[in-house]
């Protein structure tokens, strides 16, 4: 058999999974057990000691109460001495209580109603001699908190309305919301729009300084992703370059220029702001300015791609079908002719009438009533 020292040595050579355990554990857990407890074990038949806990618990409460008025008596009598010298010793107990009975004579009765009038704890709101007996003495007053940075200004809204069940119904709210707008907007017609004729100004042609046209696009205060969206457009003829330039300049732009207004259209709407991209077209423009004004390569040798501009066909009025003097003449005529036949058909007999033509050769048949239709029994017939 091995000693100790080499069985503790195989055990740490081994795997802490293999180390067989010297006690069993038990798989169980028990239901209850005692909790740990230092207080002593107190019996009824031994003496208590003086100045303990249960010494104060064991004298009864008249003997308490006859200490602490003697004392308090004694307290009156002489204010220098703490006790009488004829008087029986005081406890611990009685001390106490006749020192809490000094303090509250002591207190400043000021205070006592200070405290009273804020409501604090342990003292009672209601008095015994008091009467709840109006309506008045019932209403629960709201506790006004200090109201917040955002609800500065707000009016108070005041108690809830009862409710009886005679109000409108959400649909109905919508549609009056409906009308007060619509109210609203009419106010602003009648009385802001003539306003606006005060900042009416002549009509301006742009001039050469001013040849891009910036279009932006709103929906009157409601938010929507194209209200960032900022268009520009320019003429290639207003930007004062040279024709080899100009020529350039329309090979850069690509497809967003038309050869039959000659105006590049660009737009922007990748940034948060209309600003944002307004600066964007702005730096882009520049940008193509300062390219096609660039000698090194003019781009001589690259075509013109004009192949994503459709023109649209445009069909004219003939000029046969125009309404000429001569032409109404003729026309005017040949309606008066035919009207002069037909009445030369008409007394003769031989214009053709169609409502005759069917009463006199169909066969007459007489209106039959229509018959009224009556329900069948109800139910399965029988067999």
């Amino acid at each position: 058999m091995a000693s100790v020292s080499r069985r503790v040595l195989f055990y740490t050579r081994r795997c802490p999974s293999q180390i067989s355990l010297q006690y069993t554990t038990t798989r169980y857990a028990p239901q209850w057990q005692r909790p740990l407890s230092t207080t002593t074990h107190l019996r009824a038949d031994e003496p208590t000691k003086e100045s303990s806990v249960t010494a104060t618990a064991a004298e009864p409460p008249n003997k308490i109460l006859e200490q602490l008025n003697n004392a308090a008596t004694a307290q009156s009598e002489n204010a220098a001495s703490s006790s009488s010298p004829g008087a029986p010793p005081l406890s611990r107990a009685a001390r106490e209580l006749a020192k809490i009975v000094a303090d509250l004579k002591a207190l400043d009765p000021e205070a006592v109603q200070e405290a009273i009038r804020k409501g604090r704890q342990d003292i009672p709101l209601v008095r015994e001699d008091d009467e709840l007996e109006t309506d008045e003495d019932f209403d629960v007053t709201e506790d006004k908190g200090k109201a917040g940075f955002w609800a500065e200004g707000e009016e108070s809204m005041g108690p809830d309305e009862d409710y009886f069940a005679d109000d409108l119904t959400s649909l109905g709210h919508g549609e009056l919301e409906k009308h007060r707008e619509l109210r609203e907007y009419a106010r602003l017609i009648a009385w802001e729009l003539p306003l606006l004729s005060q900042l009416a100004r002549p009509f301006e042609p742009p001039t050469t300084a001013t040849p891009f046209r910036f279009r932006y696009t709103s929906y009157l205060g409601e938010r929507h992703p194209a209200v960032n969206k900022v268009v520009v457009e320019f003429t290639a003829s207003d930007m004062n370059l040279l024709p080899t330039q100009r020529d350039k300049l329309i090979k850069l732009a690509g497809v967003r220029y038309n050869p039959d207004t000659d105006i590049i259209k660009m737009s922007c709407e990748q940034f948060d702001t209309q600003t944002q991209n307004k600066r964007f077209l702005g730096e882009t423009i520049e940008k193509l300015l300062a390219e096609a004004k660039d000698g090194k390569d003019t781009f001589a040798d690259v075509p013109f791609d004009f192949r994503h501009h459709k023109p649209k066909v445009k069909h004219e009025f003939p000029k046969e079908w125009i309404l000429t003097p001569e032409r109404k003449k003729y026309l005017e005529e040949k309606r008066a002719e035919s009207f002069k036949l037909d009445d030369q058909k008409l007394n003769n007999g031989l214009l053709i009438d169609g409502q005759k033509v069917i009463e006199t050769n169909l066969p007459f048949t007489a209106p039959m009533p229509e018959p009224a239709m009556v329900g069948g029994a109800r139910g399965r017939a029988l067999r």
